[in-house]
């Protein structure tokens, strides 16, 4: 348990489960990424139609989960405990990255507050984290359209909404509240310069800073 500890706070540039990848996968294909995560976002909306968080919930790729698992099944109090204890390492590992989220309206950079509200548990033999990330102060969504993505700024990890059949499904992106909007995840379309960055790191490579965002779906709610 120690080790996994170690592993799940070890170098927040690359998340908290890249150390144990490179632990147990030594084979690994050399390209980034080397791992992904299927997200849905739900935007919570006030009564007065005022965005006040993004609700998030995150699956990890089915082989990193059964590892995962299987080590926490083996830990004190079980696999239970032990999700309890490293949905506070996760978190604490990407609250200084923002959660890895970005959030637009028009022009502007939204600022976002501390998650507080957090859980992870095992869905379907794969492990979920799922939080609630507030904005620093609500916005008004009517007659506005928002953007957001969400990555891992050095592209070790994909983030890729949930999808089936690489359509993303309705429910990968959903706005609460009486609002009338409309969404679209758009995909990624990175220059191929990037790509063949990406391409070229190897697993202990330090990528360049911002990668991932070259690869990032877009969330996109437009409101009327």
């Amino acid at each position: 348990m120690n080790r996994l500890r170690q592993l799940c706070h070890a170098s927040a540039r690359r998340a908290w489960l890249a150390g144990l990848l490179v632990l147990l996968l030594p084979g690994l294909a050399l390209a980034h990424p080397h791992g992904w995560i299927d997200i849905r976002v739900r935007l919570v909306v006030d009564e007065a139609g005022r965005l006040e968080a993004l609700h998030q919930a995150w699956r990890m790729d089915p082989f990193y989960s059964l590892v995962l698992i299987e080590e926490l099944s083996q830990t004190e109090g079980g696999l239970e405990a032990g999700l309890d204890r490293l949905g506070g390492e996760i978190r604490g590992n990407l609250a200084p990255f923002d959660y890895f989220t970005e959030v637009r309206v028009g022009d502007d950079k939204l600022s976002l507050g501390e998650v507080t509200e957090y859980t992870v548990m095992e869905r379907d033999g794969r492990v979920e984290f799922v939080f609630l990330l507030p904005l620093a102060a609500p916005r008004a969504l009517s007659e506005q359209t928002l953007q957001y993505q969400v990555f891992d700024p050095t592209y070790y990890l994909e983030v890729v909404h949930e999808a089936e059949d690489d359509t993303p499904r309705e429910e990968a992106l959903t706005v609460g509240g009486e609002l009338s909007c409309t969404t679209n995840i758009l995909p990624a379309d990175p220059d191929p310069e990037r790509v063949m960055e990406a391409a070229q790191l190897d697993m202990d490579d330090e990528a360049e800073p911002g990668l991932g965002r070259h690869f990032a779906e877009t969330g996109v709610v437009t409101c009327e």
